[in-house]
Formats: structure tokens, C-alpha cells, sequence
């Protein structure tokens, strides 16, 4: 039971950072600049919790 509470607790974490605007797929960007908005829409949705 708590594989499955802990599943869920991370689907809805990465839908959270999908829908996050910050984190919309962009093309010809480097690596490291998407690494560090996904690290910092991430920051952002934990100190909101």
C-alpha cells in the first residue's frame, strides 16, 4: 500500500511540474537551462506545500 501512496505522490509532483508554465518544452535551448528551471519550478512547488 504505501508503494502505491508513494506513486501517486510522484505522478501528481511531475503533473505538477508539467503544467507549471516555466517548464513548457523549449527547442534549441541547452540542457543545463532546462535542468535549472525544472530545479527551480520544483524549489518553488515544494516551499508552497
Amino acid at each position: 500500500m504505501c508503494d502505491d501512496n508513494r506513486r501517486n505522490e510522484v505522478e501528481r509532483t511531475i503533473n505538477a511540474l508539467v503544467n507549471s508554465r516555466a517548464v513548457a518544452p523549449r527547442y534549441g535551448k541547452p540542457a543545463y537551462v532546462l535542468h535549472g528551471t525544472v530545479t527551480v519550478a520544483a524549489i518553488r512547488l515544494w516551499l508552497r506545500t
